[in-house]
């Protein structure tokens, strides 16, 4: 008996990856048995349908613009978009396409990488993220203050940071142990979230120590308003099971370009200012040139 092959739309849906195929204007002309299980959409339903039509919202500007390059000729391994699926959730997918000029098709292998994008999304906020309050950790501060300080200074801007320690927090957990304490640093971080602005930043940066970022800041008494709304927010009493907890704050403030051209230099005249109000009484706001003037008279 003679061997023959099958048809090869046959193997195409034995993969378990989805393969289409879509003419110039990227209407699909052809999908396998996969592309239904990973998008949800049977052929009937797709078939002279724009693929695009399926892609995330947020994703259709680099996906029209990967398509141009791989009908220019470009080969495409690992590009990455996302998909709404016919029920309605996010599918991640990493394709392989290639442009075949002579038939006028763009031929499409979509490997779904959901359940990987979800643990490089969590490894990602792991190494960006304080564990215990959810803010941003310094590693990511130091990066977002950066890019604030080169837009700032492009666009002829400002900027100021807060740096915030706690103060009377080492008797809270001398007094009422780590666990409590940790519970007070999780109620005063979301306290402070929610008193700035949607494109201000606060992270954790030690263990009652906190910077908040404020972009577009405009000069030194606005930043000082928000520092002194802010030590409001975390004067106020905590009530716990433990009882009624009450701190205080200490808060240097800098700004840019008055007190540095990088993120370094901000940080460090914040974190003089902040130990200049605690040294002053603790319950101070205190600006990096008020901490350089009050050096200088000391020196």
């Amino acid at each position: 008996m003679t061997t023959t092959l099958p048809p090869l739309t046959e193997v195409l849906d034995l993969m378990p990856d989805a393969v289409c195929v879509v003419d110039p204007e990227g209407r699909l002309l052809f999908v396998n048995a996969s592309f239904q299980r990973i998008f949800g959409y049977t052929p009937e339903e797709v078939l002279g349908r724009q693929i695009f039509s399926l892609v995330h919202p947020d994703d259709l500007e680099a996906t029209a613009e990967q398509a141009e390059r791989v009908m220019a000729g470009e080969l495409q391994r690992h590009f990455r978009n996302r998909y709404v699926h016919k029920d309605g959730h996010i599918v991640d997918i990493q394709w392989s396409a290639r442009w075949l000029p002579e038939h006028r098709v763009r031929i499409g292998v979509g490997h779904e990488v959901t359940e990987l994008r979800r643990s490089e999304r969590e490894l990602e906020h792991r190494a960006n993220h304080d564990s215990l309050t959810g803010l941003v950790n310094r590693h990511y501060l130091q990066a977002e203050l950066q890019t604030a300080i080169d837009r700032a200074a492009d666009e002829g801007g400002a900027l100021a940071l807060l740096y915030i320690d706690l103060d009377g927090f080492k008797r809270v957990n001398d007094r009422a142990g780590h666990a409590v304490g940790d519970r007070l640093l999780r109620e005063l971080a979301e306290r402070m979230q929610r008193g700035i602005r949607q494109n201000d930043l606060v992270a954790r940066v030690g263990g009652d120590e906190f910077v908040v970022l404020l972009p577009d800041c405009r000069d030194v008494q606005a930043a000082r308003e928000v520092a002194d709304s802010l030590r409001a927010r975390i004067t106020a009493p905590c009530r716990l099971p433990e009882g009624l907890f009450q701190l205080d704050a200490s808060i240097g403030v800098a700004t840019f370009p008055a007190d540095g051209a990088d993120a370094e230099a901000l940080l460090m005249h914040a974190d003089e200012a902040m130990y200049a109000a605690k040294h002053g009484g603790r319950t101070r706001v205190e600006s990096g040139v008020e901490a350089l003037k009050t050096r200088s008279k000391r020196d």
